[in-house]
């Protein structure tokens, strides 16, 4: 067997060894997951999530995971703890605790002060018997059924468990609170998800920049307004301010003609043109515009067919979705 064909043997069973872990995990979830869910719904201040080693990797990650989906999280070292970072803890807090083994001797100090204080705990460990198990208020128990490593020694199933746990209860709670795409967007301002996360309002043009015309202007005023708002098209509305059509570059090309002057603006335009609303993420107002087939450019926002907004391809572009 060549060495290539023994690394993916070697892949795979790792991959095997983790999901049969959570396999385990999955089928001995019971009502402790639901108390755990409580207590940190109960919770005014802060979950703060605490673990040595690598279960403390994982425990940033989790409490990262929390803060972003709307439970104010964030991770405790517990060696710094023993020396003044106890008391960034209060008796509003709750504490998740992390050890595979449940023995981790820097966890003792705040084990100690959730129990002097009352700050509920809960124990995520593998062992129910350990210091940390008993200790808990709640325990949520991983599997404990070796790790992916051949030689039983590196933390792999065990991190990949605590990793899917901390997800769960991120999860649970994103679905009992009722957090929004909206409130997700805010908490992710910068970088691309925060771009993808803009809504059309964001970005859409308003007021006299917006490019409007009377349906029975003549084209003489349509292309001077295309022209002075550089936005590559007009909106045709009729008196009551509704959107009938719209014209753009690509129809001032096709309706080129000495006599174009001579027409209304409601002869040239292209009626019913595609709408959107100023509530929809700006990444799904670039699908509206790459998903037509007629290299459309730009949208008209409205509200009851009023038109208060318009977006432009180049708008979404500049903000960073593509």
């Amino acid at each position: 067997m060549t060495t290539s064909n023994k690394d993916i043997l070697s892949a795979k069973r790792t991959i095997d060894k983790e999901i049969e872990a959570l396999r385990i995990m999955e089928n001995e979830l019971d009502d402790n997951l639901i108390k755990a869910l409580d207590i940190m719904e109960r919770t005014t201040g802060r979950v703060i999530i605490t673990g040595m080693g690598k279960s403390g990797h994982v425990g940033s990650k989790i409490a990262a995971t929390f803060a972003s989906t709307g439970t104010p999280s964030f991770f405790v070292h517990p060696g710094e703890a023993s020396h003044g970072d106890l008391g960034m803890l209060t008796s509003n807090d709750s504490v998740v605790a992390i050890s595979n083994s449940g023995e981790t001797k820097e966890l003792s100090d705040i084990i100690i002060y959730c129990k002097r204080y009352g700050i509920p705990l809960i124990s995520i460990t593998k062992n129910p018997n350990s210091a940390l198990g008993q200790a808990g208020d709640v325990l949520l128990k991983l599997p404990d059924d070796g790790e992916a490593c051949p030689l039983g020694l590196a933390p792999t199933s065990s991190t990949t468990a605590t990793m899917v746990l901390g997800d769960i209860l991120a999860v649970c709670m994103l679905e009992r609170k009722g957090f929004s795409k909206t409130d997700f967007k805010q908490r992710h301002p910068g970088g691309k998800l925060g771009a993808f996360l803009q809504k059309v309002s964001d970005l859409m043009h308003t007021g006299k920049e917006l490019p409007i015309i009377n349906e029975k202007a003549s084209m003489q005023e349509a292309i001077l307004t295309m022209t002075s708002k550089m936005l590559g098209c007009v909106g045709i509305v009729n008196n009551s301010g509704e959107l009938l059509g719209i014209i753009t570059d690509g129809d001032l090309r096709r309706f080129l003609s000495p006599e174009l002057l001579n027409k209304k603006a409601c002869d040239v335009m292209t009626k019913n043109p595609k709408m959107i609303t100023p509530d929809i993420l700006v990444a799904e107002a670039l699908g509206i515009m790459n998903n037509t087939g007629k290299g459309i450019t730009q949208l008209f926002v409205v509200e009851n067919k009023i038109p208060i907004g318009i977006i432009h391809i180049h708008d979404c572009l500049r903000a960073g979705v593509a």
